[in-house]
């Protein structure tokens, strides 16, 4: 019997409950996702109000900064299926919780020290490609206070993979909101020099980031080390002993998601120069377009961490049918979530671009019309993106990162990208031709990862592997 037809069998009150539980620890995984971006569009706003200059410079160090960043935490996202399957295998495990997690922080050390090197380096690498002077000046000013920021989110992660492995996620978005609230009060007080604070400027907000970030670290830190449900597995205990075959495992499991994330975020970057080269309004109707697009991705990135630590539990307790129902719980939920805002961008797009530009003014027509056209394409690429999301935490809650690794760098960089550039610069698609492109290497990500996880009993992916 297929894991389908076993799923499908399994009493109605399993699927009942196991959607209980997925939709109970993603939502708070789901808000902590649009906490973390409030707090990166607070930092935008704060330095836009000191000028276009240094609202360019700010973008250029975010840029330069989010690239590695987002490599680092694909080595700490390890964490958490490690700790979900040995839950699943012990339910009250300890030690090994413990030593993961110590693990997981001495991984976020390691990925945090290259990370620091390069973007204390930052005003010499936007020189080097080319930035105007001035602006790569204040951007290098910029990531010298952002840097600092790395260290504490990566071991805020952690942590909060330890709660959400023990499905308590909450206090991690109590923390979050309270951050980004903390976050917002530093960049007034320390951008403009408010309340006899000084005032620095453009380094201001790099700073209130990262005390934002060591809040965040900080305060899940107490909660794990005083709460009554966390603090017998006295996580800081004995940090510095080693478990170099854990570490290794960790290593193994991370950089291939590290891989996958890079994939996805550079076509993004990619497209987005692209745009830039089409012409100035193509590349803000592009910026409309993904920015909505990035709000909605949140729910599904959620439920993909969600359904990492679901499909892990399940893993470990050596349960086909509970990897299946949890597996398919999440992709019904993910993929539909993001069929119904496909269906917004198709009804309502002028509503949702009138949030970032004045549908009035006659100067943003072209930028009007052309952001259009781009949403009716986000909302095919809607789906995928969720599709492919969901799919990539059910293997990653199987400990498979490797193959899927591949499978994204084929669609996003050996379909997606080729095609955009070959029907806007060939064919005279211009953005349209991006967007299929961004579209056709989703579609083909979702598609392989689906197959992969439907093959997963023939694969033996369902085998307890470590």
């Amino acid at each position: 019997m297929s894991s389908i037809e076993a799923g499908v069998r399994a009493p109605e009150s399993l699927w009942r409950g196991e959607i209980r539980a997925m939709l109970a620890l993603s939502w708070p995984m789901v808000l902590t996702n649009l906490a973390q971006v409030a707090m990166t569009a607070t930092d935008v706003m704060m330095i836009g109000r000191l000028g276009a200059d240094m609202l360019a410079a700010g973008a250029l160090g975010s840029n330069l900064y989010f690239a590695p960043l987002i490599l680092g935490l694909g080595l700490v996202y390890a964490a958490s299926p490690m700790m979900a399957t040995e839950l699943g295998r012990r339910r009250h495990s300890v030690r090994d919780i413990r030593r993961t997690v110590r693990q997981g922080l001495w991984l976020a050390i390691l990925g945090a020290i290259p990370i620091w090197i390069i973007l204390w380096n930052g005003e010499a690498i936007l020189l080097a490609m080319g930035q105007e002077p001035a602006l790569a000046e204040q951007a290098g000013i910029y990531l010298r206070w952002l840097q600092w920021a790395i260290l504490p989110f990566y071991g805020y992660i952690v942590l909060r993979s330890f709660i959400s492995a023990l499905e308590r996620p909450g206090w991690a978005l109590v923390i979050m909101f309270i951050a980004v609230a903390f976050n917002a009060l530093g960049n007034w007080l320390l951008i403009f020099g408010n309340l006899g604070f000084p005032k620095m400027g453009i380094a201001g907000s790099g700073l209130a980031t990262s005390l934002s970030s060591a809040f965040m670290f900080g305060g899940l830190a107490m909660v794990v080390s005083f709460e009554r449900q966390f603090r017998r597995y006295h996580l800081f205990g004995r940090f510095w002993r080693s478990d170099w075959p854990r570490f290794a495992v960790m290593l193994r499991l991370g950089l291939p998601i590290a891989g996958i994330l890079a994939f996805e975020v550079t076509i993004f970057n990619a497209a987005a120069f692209l745009m830039g080269l089409i012409n100035s309004a193509s590349l803000a109707a592009h910026a409309i377009a993904i920015q909505i697009a990035s709000v909605t991705f949140m729910v599904p990135l959620g439920i993909n961490q969600a359904v990492t630590v679901r499909v892990g539990l399940a893993y470990g307790a050596r349960n086909p049918d509970g990897i299946s129902r949890a597996g398919w719980t999440a992709y019904a939920i993910g993929v539909g979530f993001m069929a119904l805002m496909a269906l917004v961008m198709l009804l309502w797009p002028r509503v949702l671009i009138g949030a970032f530009i004045n549908l009035d003014d006659p100067a943003n027509t072209v930028v009007i019309g052309l952001a259009v056209t781009f949403l009716s394409f986000a909302a095919l690429f809607q789906i995928f993106d969720g599709a492919q999301a969901v799919a990539a935490g059910m293997l990653r809650g199987l400990h498979d990162t490797k193959v899927p690794m591949i499978l994204a760098a084929i669609g996003y960089w050996g379909v997606g990208l080729p095609l955009g550039v070959l029907l806007a610069f060939h064919f005279g698609f211009e953005g349209n031709g991006i967007w299929i492109g961004l579209s056709s290497g989703l579609a083909v990500v979702a598609v392989l990862l689906l197959v992969r996880w439907l093959r997963r009993d023939q694969l033996g992916l369902t085998t307890d592997r470590l």
